[in-house]
């Protein structure tokens, strides 16, 4: 199998705290990962260190078909590279409607002139009708992003880093505070998205993992206790003994 995301012999410490410890991991081009584990496992900090907001004190990050280094790019070249992270709170642009907001986040060239300049094209407007309607957002183009639901707030976000063709997608607890009808949406939006490029899921709701039918990498003080299904992983007894606690 191939690899997208090589993150190997990687660690970081914090005054003194060892955030990730040694951590080996790899994700295929197009697959849905979950990595799950108790707080302080380190599951933000290796998101940070793929977006390159944290830098580690050893071991290398290696992307796509040409291995190349994340470690010696600055955070919007990796975000050009095609990695995209989406936070637990919805960042959108609240009073601008929902096509504004997927429009906006189109990729493109981004110089000041371009921007100033842009006028939304055809297929520009074919690719936000498309993007709508992967999110389920479709009948709510014309709305203000700010009067949408806490959930569709969620999908337009997703919506607006799908919008920029990432190979990979990072996306932390999507499922915190959705009603079930919209988490059942949002597994589906994400599972589709898997198809064609890489997610890694970092989630507490062992239900929505469930639901995302995927690998499961189970962190624990800064590295990989466990890899597996959800059965295999939860079976594990140093899983039980960590993390679930039973």
């Amino acid at each position: 199998m191939s690899t997208l995301l090589e993150v190997s012999g990687v660690s970081v410490s914090f005054d003194g705290f060892r955030a990730i410890n040694n951590l080996t991991f790899q994700i295929g081009p197009a697959e849905m990962r979950a990595v799950i584990g108790p707080n302080g496992a380190g599951k933000t900090t290796f998101m940070d260190i793929v977006t390159g907001k944290t830098r580690p004190d050893k071991g290398r990050v290696l992307w796509g078909e040409k291995s190349q280094s994340l470690l010696k790019m600055s955070e919007s070249q990796i975000a050009q590279a095609g990695i995209g992270r989406k936070f637990q709170r919805p960042t959108v642009f609240e009073d601008q409607t929902v096509a504004e907001n997927l429009m906006l986040a189109l990729k493109k060239a981004r110089g000041p002139l371009s921007v100033l300049r842009f006028r939304a094209a055809k297929e520009d407007r074919e690719k936000v009708g498309a993007l709508a309607e992967e999110i389920g957002l479709a009948v709510a183009l014309s709305r203000k992003a700010g009067e949408l639901s806490h959930g569709q707030k969620q999908w337009l976000e997703i919506g607006m880093l799908l919008a920029q063709e990432p190979r990979l997608l990072l996306v932390d607890e999507p499922a915190a505070g959705m009603t079930p009808a919209e988490r059942e949406h949002t597994t589906a939006i994400l599972v589709e998205a898997a198809r064609t490029r890489a997610v890694v899921v970092v989630e507490h709701d062992m239900e929505f993992v469930r639901r995302l039918d995927c690998r499961v990498t189970v962190l624990h003080e800064g590295s990989v206790l466990a890899e597996g299904s959800l059965d295999f992983v939860t079976s594990n007894e140093r899983v039980i003994e960590v993390y679930l606690g039973r």
